[in-house]
């Protein structure tokens, strides 16, 4: 299905008609902050497709990131989009940023959490404190996290937008943090303002499903302890980011951002070992609980992403089969502490 990082990256940016059409509506210039890390780029180059084909030339997508990784930034800026170079610290003046009518939030501190509270909580809440600030005249889209969620029953269904948080461990409730700061915003100085809460996104070369085909493949045992999960084509998710731009609202509106389906992970892990060949190997029992979130608010405004799990599962047998890269980014899904 994917022959390469080039096509799954094309693959990744390719905006479908109702995505096109919401852009054409976009009023102001573009501002992703934190767009180098593992989603960023490609939201970007979403981005930047979707308004080229909505003849919006007009309007500038700004990456804004450190950039570690410098062939990230060249080849966001080959592809159209104008980077910028800035350390989002907590400590930053802001006043250097660009200008924006809107402006996608995807800056984050998780894994390292549980070994330093302090500049997670700092990473994750005081920082969009002083994002709000900067661009309280623009719409805001806000990546949070479905973390924020307690664990639940695997037979509810899912956390809904109107259940009220309860996280666990310091990233969790710093995630919370950061949605509090961005809500009071959104009511002290009118800011629309969408808050998403994703979990998990797929992009083949990093996720929830990378994590369970590799060890599958290598033959190492796959904990079911957590026995359920969510997962989502990345591509949706950042079609969804950049289309809850123009649904942002004041008070700040509330996503759940995830797939349709709840997954086994022993049923994932054995349609793996039946792709690959192998008998996989299970660990742990699972439990009653999981973390688990329903996006049917998000599916009736946005409609349902390109690709089901079933599909995504398939695709990402297939890359892992053919040798295709695997970051060494692990979500650590199984955790049920909240200590990342």
């Amino acid at each position: 299905m994917f022959e390469s990082d080039d096509d799954l990256e094309r693959r990744l940016a390719e905006p479908p008609p109702r995505l096109v059409t919401d852009l054409a509506e976009l009023t102001g210039d573009l501002v992703v902050l934190g767009a180098g890390g593992k989603m960023g780029p490609s939201l970007c180059h979403l981005a930047r497709r979707g308004l080229d084909a909505a003849g919006r030339t007009d309007v500038d997508v700004i990456a804004v990131s450190r950039w570690s990784d410098r062939e990230v930034e060249k080849r966001l800026r080959d592809r159209g989009v104008r980077t910028v170079s800035f350390d989002l610290s907590p400590d930053a003046d802001l006043t250097g940023l660009p200008d924006a009518g809107n402006v996608v939030y995807m800056v984050g501190a998780k894994f390292g959490s549980a070994a330093d509270p302090a500049q997670t909580w700092a990473v994750n809440a005081f920082l969009p404190v002083a994002v709000a600030r900067r661009y309280a005249g623009a719409r805001i889209a806000a990546f949070s996290t479905g973390n924020v969620y307690p664990l639940v029953p695997v037979t509810a269904g899912g956390c809904t937008e109107s259940d009220p948080p309860d996280p666990v461990g310091e990233y969790a409730m710093s995630c919370l943090g950061r949605e509090r700061a961005f809500a009071y915003a959104s009511s002290r100085h009118g800011t629309p303002v969408a808050l998403l809460r994703l979990n998990y996104a797929v992009d083949l070369r990093y996720g929830v499903l990378a994590d369970i085909a590799r060890a599958v493949r290598a033959g190492e045992p796959v904990d079911v302890t957590t026995g359920h999960v969510n997962v989502v084509w990345q591509a949706y998710a950042n079609e969804v980011a950049l289309r809850s731009l123009l649904h942002a609202t004041s008070p700040a509106l509330t996503l759940n951002l995830t797939g349709p389906e709840t997954l086994s992970v022993r049923r994932v892990a054995a349609r793996f070992g039946e792709l690959f060949g192998v008998e996989p190997r299970c660990s742990g029992t699972e439990a009653p609980t999981a973390l688990l979130s329903d996006a049917s608010r998000c599916h009736a405004l946005f409609g349902y992403p390109e690709l089901s799990a079933g599909a995504l599962v398939e695709a990402q047998a297939a890359w892992v089969a053919a040798g295709g890269t695997l970051w060494d980014k692990p979500t650590k899904f199984q955790r049920r502490d909240g200590r990342f």
